[in-house]
């Protein structure tokens, strides 16, 4: 058997006080498909950058085969240093690689290679750093996260690539049907320690079940021998003996090896206040149209929404799904056509954008609404922190900003808001962001115990599968269409998946008739919007400045151990930052593509 391309043994890394890893191990054979999964947190990225060469650890053994050429993908790729998507490619070529599939990725994934790096959108920096990272064709690709920010024609042409793919290849994604069309083995990252099976994603779960069951028994019969010796140190030994010394620090030794275990972290506890019900009918739209700047949204789409059922959205990013989903749910009116809605309707919307968080919040505020230390669900109340609780906040957060919280507890806090109130319709906007797999089973579970109806925009296909009895596609401008079940009842309905939205397309559709419900609009940009889009670049540029400066002050290693609190203020300073570009970027994006649109 040919030697492995890269071998990591014994790995330990601590983040101040805290053990990320303890005992991490990966050993990688040329053409193996690895997944490597985890819950937030577990340390799943910085084991990856350590594989990559990026991070020192504490301590462990690191191998790399000579003459072995490695390609990784992070998380957040910064294209700051480089004025075009070209150079920020050609950079990362080094020794023998070519230029020669750069062309091909830059059309395949809808990129100019004199683009300014300047003012890219969240999904085209991904992009980017994806042709970055394929075209050199390394021996070994590490991805983190790759279909972040991506729509689904984007993730299902990436599938293809990955599988046509000839080196080794290492996968951390909280997408179950991407992992389980790629993988063969997967790589577990649990408490500090790696544990491995030889085979898929599509196999670990049933094993990860099996094996905390049996860690959990052991953990008992642990407990019940400690309880046993217990009782013979007390009442086993008569006065005039001497007690068997051997037995006492056989106890000793029992009751610090239950100290030293680490146990699982729990799982979200989910849990809905039931509305009244509905009429039959939850919502009936006919024959609704919406158009923005004579550019087709909806065009004559009729649905009829039963009580109880679960229907789903999917298109390309850019196609219309939240204007349609505001249109059903009465945010937004048709330009024609009629939607109505059923009787004693108590809509809850949980947006992907989570709107409705203010980043002065602390978490106590957003949950009491700032009234005091009890969280009211449903006519009942109870304590806070117990709130906190179920959905994986511990009690020390409870005065933590929300600016300071992570995307993954964003969402479970925009959950936990939410689920306090009584409804009857749940929709659902990208509930899957920043969720580890774990709280994606019982949002599943939620979603199927729900006594009201469920309508939820979701690029995650394994969740889609697991929820929605009908689905609502993009078929091309202006037209989509109702498909009986999930996504992949949809595929073998159709033949194919969601379809990419292309230039071709809209120009087509833009150079029809107008029909008696396109608006008149002007051929300019107003002053309003043409003043923020000659301002933007400037705020873009002065926020990526910051973060760049606040980066480079946590970066120092001695910041937290000398400065605790200059440490906390810093890392929220550059969380705050980076919103702020996320909301320019996008802000900027919307500009452009209105213009464009105009032109």
């Amino acid at each position: 058997m040919a030697p492995p391309l890269l071998t990591l043994t014994d790995i330990a890394l601590t983040f101040g006080s805290t053990p990320l890893l303890t005992s991490a191990n990966m050993t990688l054979y040329d053409g193996d498909r690895l997944c490597l999964v985890g819950r937030n947190g577990s340390g799943k990225s910085t084991f990856l950058k350590i594989a990559a060469g990026l991070i020192e650890p504490d301590k462990g053994e690191y191998f790399l085969k000579p003459g072995t050429t490695v390609r990784y993908l992070p998380q957040e790729p910064d294209l700051s240093a480089f004025e075009t998507i070209s150079d920020y490619i050609i950079a990362g070529l080094e020794g023998a690689d070519t230029q020669a599939r750069i062309p091909y990725y830059l059309d395949a994934l809808g990129l100019k290679a004199e683009q300014s790096t300047r003012n890219l959108s969240g999904g085209e920096a991904r992009r980017a750093a994806l042709v970055r990272t394929l075209a050199p064709e390394p021996d070994i690709l590490m991805l983190d996260e790759p279909t972040n920010h991506l729509d689904l024609p984007a993730i299902e042409w990436l599938e293809k690539e990955l599988n046509a793919f000839r080196g080794a290849l290492v996968l951390i994604s909280h997408d179950r049907m991407f992992l389980s069309q790629l993988s063969r083995k997967t790589l577990w990252m649990d408490r500090g320690e790696t544990r491995d099976i030889d085979h898929g994603f599509s196999k670990f779960e049933d094993w990860r079940d099996e094996f905390l069951a049996q860690e959990e028994l052991e953990r008992h019969k642990l407990d019940r021998k400690i309880v046993r010796e217990q009782h013979w140190i007390v009442h086993g030994v008569s006065g005039r003996r001497k007690r068997n010394m051997r037995r006492v620090r056989e106890l000793s030794d029992l009751r610090q090896q239950v100290k030293d275990q680490r146990h699982v972290k729990g799982q979200v506890n989910f849990t809905t206040v039931e509305g009244a019900r509905t009429g039959k009918v939850v919502i009936e739209a006919k024959n609704i149209s919406k158009a923005f700047d004579e550019r087709p949204i909806v065009s004559d789409f009729t649905v009829r929404v039963g009580r109880g059922e679960r229907i789903g959205l999917v298109g390309p990013n850019g196609a219309g799904k939240t204007t349609l989903l505001r249109i059903m749910t009465g945010e937004m009116t048709p330009d024609l056509g009629s939607v109505i809605h059923g009787i004693n309707l108590e809509p809850l919307i949980i947006d992907q954008k989570r709107e409705s968080l203010d980043p002065s919040w602390t978490l106590s505020d957003a949950l009491t609404d700032g009234g005091g230390d009890s969280v009211v669900i449903g006519d009942k109340s109870i304590h806070v922190q117990r709130y906190m609780k179920d959905f994986l906040f511990l009690p020390e957060q409870v005065r933590t900003p929300i600016h300071a919280l992570s995307g993954g507890e964003r969402g479970r806090l925009q959950l936990a808001r939410g689920l306090r109130t009584a409804s009857n319709l749940l929709i659902l906007d990208e509930p899957t962001n920043d969720l580890d797999l774990e709280t994606l089973d019982l949002l599943q579970e939620l979603i199927a115990d729900y006594q009201g109806t469920v309508i939820l925009v979701s690029h995650d296909r394994d969740f889609l599968d697991k929820t929605v009895t009908r689905t609502i596609a993009y078929e091309s401008p202006g037209s989509w269409r109702i498909y009986s079940g999930g996504y992949s009842d949809m595929i073998a309905q159709r033949g194919v998946g969601v379809k990419a939205r292309t230039d071709k397309s809209e120009k087509k559709s833009s150079n029809k008739p107008k029909t008696e419900h396109s608006k008149p609009t002007s051929s300019k940009l107003s002053y309003k919007h043409k003043f923020r889009l000659e301002q933007i670049p400037g705020e873009i540029e002065e926020t990526e400045a910051l973060i760049s400066k606040f980066e480079k002050a946590i970066a120092m290693p001695d910041l937290f151990s000398k400065d605790p609190d200059g440490f906390t203020k810093i890392a929220t300073a550059l969380e705050q930052s980076k919103d702020k570009l996320d909301r320019l970027e996008t802000e900027w994006l919307e500009l452009e593509a209105l213009k464009e649109d105009l032109e």
